[in-house]
């Protein structure tokens, strides 16, 4: 009987080896382990753990967001004049400002500003075109027929420029502008009057975009001039002989001339 326990105990451990062998044989083999299997607080902690790093991730490329956006506001953020040449200016909200049919709304990507009539080479001169030519910034009073004014910066390239680039013909003695709201020509100005002065475009005022209440894409600086010479909106310049052409206010009576320190009425 002792020897029957013996060996069914030695049979009893060598069974338990060659089980215990086998086991790491497939371990090795497959790759496998018997792992302890997760309770309901260890995945309650890995899913918490998930969440946090999901959360950590999604405020992190928020936070990126913002600061990109920023970034770019900084960038694109004009900051209005005060002062220029030692001269305080009128703020932008309370200029005075006239309009024909209310504001008119040009696009800046289609826009195209025409150079025709009397010259040796028409243009059609996109807004990016006008910001190419060389700019510069004068300080100058806007006077209204009705009495009022303010002071300004008012910064752009010189017609002169662009008549240079279009070649005018001798023969040629104004130029008359035609507006979104005019388009049959809203006034004129005399060639040499433009050629003297060195009138200017002015795409900003007070180192400000031309708002499109105040005639973006740009507006006529016509120094000396009433306030009904600053042409706003203007789509087309033509170089003309006539000088018998009258403008929309200068039809109903207003001087041709305009001279701001002269008669309002002819």
């Amino acid at each position: 009987m002792k020897k029957i326990k013996v060996k069914n105990i030695l049979k009893l451990i060598i069974f338990i080896i060659l089980v215990s062998f086998l086991a790491v044989f497939l371990n090795l083999v497959t790759g496998c382990s018997i792992k302890k299997p997760e309770g309901r607080e260890d995945m309650a902690i890995k899913i918490e753990s998930e969440e946090i790093k999901s959360k950590e991730k999604e405020s992190t490329e928020v936070e990126s967001i913002k600061v990109e956006s920023k970034e770019i506001e900084l960038e694109s953020k004009e900051i209005e004049a005060t002062e220029f040449e030692g001269v305080k200016l009128t703020p932008i909200s309370q200029q005075g400002n006239n309009a024909l049919a209310g504001t008119q709304y040009i696009d800046k990507q289609t826009y195209r500003l025409i150079v025709d009539g009397l010259v040796e080479n028409p243009l059609s001169l996109s807004y990016e075109q006008l910001l190419e030519y060389p700019q510069e910034s004068w300080l100058m009073p806007l006077n209204c027929v009705e009495g009022w004014n303010f002071t300004a910066k008012w910064t752009g390239p010189q017609i002169n420029s662009i008549l240079n680039d279009a070649k005018v013909k001798p023969e040629a003695k104004i130029i008359i502008f035609y507006t979104k709201d005019v388009p049959d020509g809203y006034t004129s100005l005399d060639l040499d009057y433009i050629r003297d002065n060195n009138i200017l475009l002015a795409l900003k005022i007070n180192d400000i975009t031309l708002p499109p209440e105040r005639g973006f894409p740009f507006q006529v600086v016509a120094k000396s001039k009433f306030g009904y010479k600053w042409a706003k909106w203007v789509t087309r310049m033509e170089l003309s002989s006539n000088t018998n052409f009258r403008g929309y206010w200068e039809k109903a009576g207003f001087n041709n001339n305009a001279d701001d320190k002269g008669p309002a009425f002819e």
